[in-house]
């Protein structure tokens, strides 16, 4: 189906691409479950499955090489389900504590959508957190200026990323069709796994990123030959990922996807 090569819309992810700069909301409750169970990983262990639905997130870090012999040393015996729901619940109960904390827009998102929105998109969005998480952060963002079009949680469909059902709900209650007038942007390489299983074009973001994990005290003050090297770091790994487009920063995507659609109309698309 043809649509002129316009893009309809964009499907954000939420912490580490709209809100939460550096995305630490979820890193702190990860490594506190863990350091608990006598089992301490590492910051880039943590983040590596990150973007996933919070327990498949955990499930991920205890079948990993070395957190796996670890637990199994501590504990006498490889992790188990249980191992799994007492991890959930303690990084859970972690987790909403702090949530409010950290729903600031980061830099130049705001803006983004409001130029987006103005260009004629709609704004939809998906997420690794669940529904009760999102109702705590859902509020917050609105009160501090954003408030998507859609929002779906990873346990309001049959499976979170990178399966595509949030996206295709996203598509289904937003009336937008075919997926390839819909652009999926992201922090994380379960984002653009995500987007790439649903057909829809991918961006993803370095700054600001759990990718590049860093504050914004942190980026302003490292090394800029440093900086440099960690944002192609960043950028190869979306490259692995399959991602179509990689920005440096949100302020230009509305930059971005008007090239994007312009290659379409190029090619006819």
């Amino acid at each position: 189906m043809d649509n002129g090569g316009r893009i309809k819309a964009v499907i954000f992810d939420w912490a580490g691409t709209v809100v939460d700069y550096g995305c630490f909301a979820p890193m702190h409750a990860f490594l506190n479950a863990f350091e608990q169970e006598g089992v301490p990983i590492t910051n880039r262990e943590a983040r590596e499955p990150m973007g996933m639905l919070k327990r498949d997130h955990i499930q991920t870090i205890l079948k990993m090489d070395r957190v796996k012999k670890a637990w199994t040393e501590r504990h006498g015996k490889e992790p188990g389900i249980q191992d799994v729901d007492r991890l959930y619940a303690g990084f859970e109960s972690t987790l909403m504590e702090s949530l409010k904390q950290y729903t600031d827009p980061i830099p130049g998102a705001l803006e983004a959508v409001e130029k987006l929105r103005a260009a004629g998109l709609i704004i939809g969005s998906t997420t690794g957190y669940t529904k009760g998480m999102m109702e705590v952060i859902v509020p917050e963002a609105r009160r501090k200026g954003y408030s998507p079009d859609y929002m779906v949680a990873s346990d309001e469909v049959r499976a979170g990323r990178p399966y595509p059902y949030m996206i295709f709900q996203n598509m289904n209650e937003l009336g937008v069709f075919p997926p390839e007038s819909v652009v999926k942007v992201g922090d994380t390489v379960s984002d653009i796994h995500e987007g790439k299983n649903a057909g829809v074009w991918t961006i993803g973001i370095i700054m600001g990123s759990s990718e590049l994990g860093l504050t914004q005290a942190e980026v302003q003050d490292m090394d800029e030959d440093e900086l440099k090297a960690r944002k192609d770091e960043v950028r190869h790994t979306f490259e692995k990922a399959g991602a179509d487009y990689i920005i440096d920063s949100i302020s230009q995507l509305p930059g971005e996807i008007a090239t994007l659609e312009r290659n379409r109309l190029a090619r006819g698309l």
